[in-house]
């Protein structure tokens, strides 16, 4: 495979209807929003959705979620030392191999971060050495953000879950525990808009070649595709649009700046890409 040649840029509009795209952990799961009331998908999520279509396309995949993996490993370390156990304590090989065997490690970056198996800390025997790698990836993607507020947007729905899980201590036979209250949240209608930017300096590091760049715009169109969930309901998600800008050489004529300021975005139905002299994208239809 060739290594990438080409300056890439690209964009991808979401459109959600009734979920809740990306819940916040530290808000009772309520969708992510920012101070001035702007939606938020960031961007471990989108990269996440990703990687898990990459899997279902049958590609080599490191950073492997517990509920949706392809092997028996339990953890990174596990995956790292399955892989890879020959070369763990030589960090060039380990950095060359991981990037060849894994494209989110030669798209994203990595750190692997490698204590040597049953060495203490203060043990200072160099034969078995931990060992630290730091991978910076070619492939940047920043957090999607909704065009306009989606405060209004926000439907609260309480629910009770009613399971006999365990028996009540100190009660037998038919006698349940008490059935829990809580609530469920869902985006009534709005879309999003992320960026993204493929390097061609990086991209000798890792080996990210003109292939993967070809994958990974084959699978942007379709990143929801098997992504059904109780907060995602099939077809609540889509990809509206994806906009890819190529440009010759390392750098490019024009900035990432410069390309994102030409999708103007006005409102959610009027979305247009502003002439940038002879740099036109190529509009994707989702899937």
């Amino acid at each position: 495979m060739s290594t990438l040649s080409k300056k890439i840029d690209f964009a991808v509009v979401i459109n959600v209807k009734n979920a809740n795209p990306n819940g916040d952990p530290n808000n009772d799961n309520r969708p992510r929003v920012d101070y001035d009331g702007i939606g938020e998908i960031s961007d471990v999520c989108i990269k996440r959705k990703l990687r898990n279509r990459l899997m279902n396309e049958g590609v080599n995949i490191f950073v492997q979620s517990n509920d949706n993996k392809l092997d028996d490993c339990e953890s990174l370390c596990e995956r790292v030392e399955k892989e890879c156990k020959t070369i763990m304590t030589d960090a060039k090989k380990l950095r060359e191999a991981s990037c060849k065997k894994w494209f989110d490690v030669r798209a994203f970056g990595n750190v692997f971060a490698l204590k040597a198996k049953g060495k203490k800390d203060d043990d200072d025997d160099d034969s078995r050495k931990s060992i630290g790698v730091g991978i910076r990836g070619p492939v940047s993607i920043c957090s999607a953000y909704s065009i306009g507020k989606i405060d209004s947007k926000i439907i609260e729905t309480q629910i009770t879950k009613s399971v006999n899980g365990e028996n009540v201590k100190g009660k037998t036979g038919d006698d349940k525990s008490s059935d829990t209250m809580g609530m469920k949240y869902r985006v009534t209608n709005a879309k999003y808009v992320f960026f993204g930017s493929i390097n061609p300096q990086l991209a000798t590091k890792t080996g990210f070649s003109n292939e993967d760049a070809d994958i990974l715009k084959k699978i942007l169109p379709n990143m929801f595709l098997n992504d059904e969930s109780s907060a995602r309901p099939a077809g609540s998600m889509s990809v509206e649009n994806v906009y890819w800008w190529e440009q010759e050489g390392t750098v490019g004529k024009y900035s990432p700046a410069k390309i994102q300021k030409s999708l103007s975005i006005e409102d959610e139905n009027n979305i247009s890409v502003l002439p940038l002299g002879e740099l036109t994208p190529e509009i994707i239809e989702g899937y």
